[in-house]
């Protein structure tokens, strides 16, 4: 085996190449490559010990542990399809994933399993689950396993017969929206993604990835699939606090680290040590858009880090980067389409946008994703033929069309507009809540921003920002409203603001949940009194 086209070839090639090289760091400890594909071996033959059959869901509901990938790709070897449950979730929405999915086996913790227990009976498929940690419990209906006990590494059993365009996982949305739901990713999409990442953020063996984001989401499963791709180090961390993210940087002389705006953020307050500055190779942004602000603290506390801004979405996985050595021409831009990938900017008619143009982002290659779990609607809505003039293709193909709004400028770099169900419309305008939030963060005091729309009966939607203040600055809601009305016209400017203290509320993704955000103001503008005046 020289090659991965399996994502559970990941760890089995490295294993070929260097068996002692080490795969996941956690909490000061180290496991090989070696041992991480005879642990992910052993936990295939468990499932399979138990008759699971080709296909059945076993959920990974853990914090970020080496028997939470040993689980995840284990379930791949074994022919099954693993679900990451993102930790932060609360027990309705991990039973509600539990039950969708018709999930088999469970992967938790004791803790996470008391939690859970009261609802195991809303989840009928689920008959076994595996407990990591110590535990001496008992269940009514399903059979609680060790995980010493479950694992079987001496077994010879085989596995289901799978191909790269198999499903390989089930990534379930945050659920800031609703019931989270579930993408379905192949092999193709976890192995060509992660190697695509990889050939342009340069990784190699000696890079050590610090893996912050949630592995149940694309882009924190993706620090793991590219560590192992090169047969680099994967350093598991579920952070609670910037200062343990600085602190881990600079124990562990982290070389690549990726995160999200909301984190960025809070990490460009701190003071960074300079040892960290000595070992970091890049920092990468996916998620959201950077503002411009926070970039360039970021390249100051970093000045050799180069910086990489990125654009994806769960449907496919990544979409685009923007190259380093653009940073400064262009700091606005989310680059272009990452390599093996198409991106098109699409009217509604389905021909490609001018210039400039405004369009909807329509992602096409290896990492499109095969739809939503038991959805067929949902899916025949976001999953789309691409028409035959846009791609050149004289027979069908399925594109994601991610429902985000860019434009593509005279040299082919794009840049984002707004998503379509976060864009305002108010007095018969379109308005981008990056935009706004981009001037906002422009002002050294500022934290963090968000914007949102709340229904109005005379302007459609108003315009209302949430902020909050940088340690030991005062802020006024004044000086935000003057700001936009120095800055922006009239119809962009906020009709109301509203300042709080601290961090602004995340979703589990780590993402600023607007939506939560919102909540509060959904009647606010009903009455007379409160009616707009910007």
């Amino acid at each position: 085996m020289t090659t991965s086209t399996l994502v559970q070839h990941l760890a089995q090639v490295a294993a070929q190449r260097t068996p002692q090289a080490v795969a996941l760091r956690h909490d000061g400890q180290d496991l090989n490559y070696e041992e991480l594909a005879r642990l992910q071996r052993g936990f295939a033959q468990g499932l399979l010990a138990k008759g699971l059959q080709r296909g059945e869901r076993v959920a990974v509901f853990l914090s970020k542990r080496f028997e939470t990938v040993a689980a995840m790709f284990g379930t791949a070897e074994a022919g099954c399809t693993f679900v990451p449950v993102n930790p932060a979730l609360k027990r309705e929405q991990v039973a509600h994933i539990l039950r969708d999915c018709d999930v088999r086996v469970l992967v938790t913790s004791p803790d996470r399993w008391r939690l859970l227990a009261s609802v195991a009976e809303q989840c009928p498929a689920l008959q076994w689950v595996v407990l990591v940690g110590e535990a001496s419990m008992q269940a009514e209906r399903c059979e609680l396993i060790a995980w010493d006990q479950f694992v079987q590494p001496e077994g010879r059993r085989a596995h289901h017969a799978v191909i790269d365009v198999d499903m390989a996982a089930i990534l379930y949305t945050s659920g800031s929206t609703g019931k989270p739901k579930g993408v379905v990713v192949s092999h193709r999409n976890l192995v060509s993604g992660a190697a695509s990442v990889a050939s342009y953020l340069g990784n190699h063996a000696a890079d050590r990835i610090l893996a912050v984001l949630p592995l149940s989401f694309d882009a924190g499963l993706s620090q793991v699939t590219t560590a192992l791709t090169v047969g680099a180090c994967a350093v598991l961390l579920d952070h609670t606090l910037p200062s343990e993210v600085l602190h881990v940087m600079q124990r562990e002389h982290i070389t690549g680290l990726t995160a999200v705006p909301p984190l960025w953020i809070q990490l460009a307050e701190l003071s960074w040590p300079d040892s960290i500055k000595q070992h970091l190779r890049y920092f990468a942004n996916t998620g959201g858009k950077m503002p411009r602000e926070i970039l360039g603290r970021l390249r100051s506390l970093a000045p050799q880090a180069k910086p990489y801004l990125m654009y994806g979405l769960t449907e496919a996985f990544r979409s685009t980067y923007l190259p380093p050595e653009e940073a400064d021409k262009r700091p606005d831009s989310m680059g272009k389409a990452m390599p093996n990938q198409q991106i098109l900017v699409l009217r509604p008619d389905g021909s490609e946008c001018d210039p400039d143009e405004p369009g909807e982002l329509v992602h096409r290659g290896s990492t499109v994703a095969l739809g939503y779990w038991n959805d067929p609607e949902k899916t025949a809505e976001r999953f789309k033929p691409l028409p035959g003039r846009a791609s050149g293709l004289m027979c069908p193909e399925l594109a994601v069309f991610s429902g985000d709004t860019v434009r593509r400028d005279a040299e082919g770099y794009l840049y984002f507009i707004g998503r379509r169900d976060e864009m305002i419309k108010t007095s018969g305008y379109r308005v981008s809540p990056v935009e706004i939030e981009e001037l906002i963060y422009g002002d050294e005091r500022i934290a963090e921003v968000a914007a949102f729309g709340i229904e109005h009966p005379r302007l459609g939607q108003a315009i209302v920002v949430v902020v909050s203040a940088r340690s030991g600055e005062a802020l006024k809601a004044e000086h935000v409203q003057q700001l936009c009305r120095k800055h922006l016209p009239v119809y962009m400017v906020p009709a109301h603001v509203a300042v709080r203290t601290g961090a602004l509320p995340r979703n589990p993704n780590g993402k600023i949940d607007r939506k939560t955000l919102s909540q509060p103001f959904t009647n606010f503008f009903q009455a007379p009194a409160l009616e707009a005046t910007a």
